[in-house]
């Protein structure tokens, strides 16, 4: 080996230290991003998992009131009006029901479920933050941080019926494309369909 070749050998590992130790940082940072995207993700599923749920729960107290009012009440067909059936239910399980849905997703609801109104629909809009936090890496603080996130989720009428009808006879519901039938004179609350059937619930954009 010539003293050249030694020579070249020895420039050339620094540089060679020099690169490793630049992939190796990159490695990291690469690692804290994809934990923060991981606890973000959850959060957001947690979220939207709550935000549902407080939604729902207020849709089968739309059901429980509907069923009561049909063949009682002239102005029962008012429960299926987006217009007017926010004002129908006060929502008492709505964060129960949301911090339950968060707890099984390691999370926990901030300030409960909040009643909202996107678009006209009437929903609930619920933060999270999770139990666990975004892990120890080389970002200080990340181990101690925990992620949030936020949804809302509305309840949505399903179904229309005729400017004219007559809320005393039978009514015929254009349900999304389901034909159904209810009569106040000989109406039973196992007449009405399934909730979903009446009203959806989704995630507001």
């Amino acid at each position: 080996m010539t003293l050249v070749e030694a020579g070249d050998r020895g420039q050339t590992l620094p540089i060679y230290i020099w690169l490793t130790g630049i992939l190796l940082f990159a490695a990291f940072v690469f690692f804290v991003f994809a934990q923060a995207a991981s606890a973000r993700n959850g959060a957001q599923s947690a979220a939207d998992a709550a935000a549902l749920a407080a939604a729902q729960d207020s849709r089968d107290e739309l059901m429980t009131g509907l069923a009561g009012a049909v063949g009682t009440d002239d102005h029962w067909l008012d429960w299926l009006d987006g217009e007017t059936f926010g004002d129908k239910f006060h929502g008492a399980g709505a964060s129960t029901a949301a911090d339950r849905l968060a707890t099984e997703n390691d999370a926990t609801v901030q300030g409960g479920a909040q009643p909202t109104v996107v678009n006209g629909l009437p929903g609930y809009r619920v933060a999270i933050e999770t139990r666990y936090t975004v892990g120890a890496s080389i970002v200080p603080g990340t181990e101690s941080r925990h992620a949030t996130a936020h949804a809302t989720a509305v309840i949505e009428p399903r179904c229309t019926f005729a400017a004219d009808v007559d809320p005393k006879k039978l009514v015929h519901l254009d349900c999304a494309g389901r034909s159904v039938d209810i009569d106040p004179e000989h109406f039973k609350s196992d007449d009405l369909p399934d909730a979903s059937v009446l009203f959806s619930v989704h995630l507001a954009e």
